[in-house]
């Protein structure tokens, strides 16, 4: 599903014309990078956690030659879906 395939979900479903569902998930997806970004996780009940993570500086090694070089520290994202959504999930699965 793309957005696109969203913003036609919410015009069919709220019946918003085309422009006003774009913009409103646009709004919706605007808050949820912003909260990310800073470092907040995202709850969403129902649905799952968005949790940003710190990785710190780890040692690797180029395949190709052997040489260790250190990755540098970043911040990854993860999702944990919620139970209902894994409820959910589960029942389409197994009808």
């Amino acid at each position: 599903m793309t957005k696109a395939d969203i913003f036609e979900k919410v015009q069919e479903r709220l019946g918003f014309t085309r422009k006003e569902s774009a913009e409103m998930v646009e709004a919706v997806f605007a808050i949820m990078k912003s909260t990310l970004e800073s470092g907040e996780n995202l709850k969403i009940s129902g649905f799952g956690n968005f949790i940003v993570k710190q990785k710190a500086d780890r040692r690797g090694r180029n395949p190709q030659t052997g040489e260790t070089l250190t990755i540098d520290a970043r911040r990854i994202l993860t999702f944990k879906p919620s139970g209902v959504l894994k409820d959910q999930i589960n029942k389409v699965c197994a009808a």
